[in-house]
């Protein structure tokens, strides 16, 4: 059983493309059932850029709290250091180490290397010297990252319109 991590990514593009609020709540109570059940969360440092944007999704952030915007743990600390070496050490320019460590990313993947999660993201490797890409991070790391279609596809999330047969009209 997978544990997923959401990037603000995830969040910011579901709003703005294929699952806005207005036409496709299935998505977003998706996500609270699943976090319900222990299966979805995203870190307070998600919920932190989130709230920058001061629209609905700032507000449904903000009602989820801490029970889906995990706060760092004691577990967590010790990865930091972990992702912030292996940042320092891969030939990546002082510019793009220093934005790295300053952003929910770096936090997002010491919590999954802390937990043992699944990275969910819409970034894609890079080979490029002048950012860090969490696929890039996680790789190097050793941890596990997806597309949110590869998660929903994963735990057979289900966003059905009418009758709930299965039956295609």
């Amino acid at each position: 059983m997978s544990r997923y991590l959401l990037d603000s990514n995830v969040f910011i593009q579901a709003k703005n493309l294929h699952y806005g609020f207005d036409f496709c709540p299935a998505f977003w109570s998706w996500l609270i059932e699943k976090n319900a059940e222990g299966r979805v969360a995203s870190i307070e440092k998600v919920a932190d850029e989130l709230h920058a944007g001061q629209d609905e999704l700032s507000d449904w952030a903000e009602a989820r709290g801490r029970s889906f915007f995990l706060p760092p743990d004691d577990a967590v600390i010790p990865a930091l250091r972990d992702v912030s070496a292996w940042a320092s050490t891969q030939g990546y320019e002082p510019a793009a180490v220093s934005t790295f460590l300053q952003v929910a990313d770096y936090w997002l993947v010491a919590h999954a290397k802390a937990h043992g999660a699944v990275v969910v993201t819409h970034e894609v490797p890079a080979d490029t010297a002048r950012k860090i890409k969490i696929p890039n991070a996680c790789m190097g790391l050793g941890l596990s990252f997806v597309t949110p279609y590869d998660m929903l596809r994963r735990e057979r999330a289900r966003f059905v319109l009418g009758r709930q047969t299965g039956e295609v009209a």
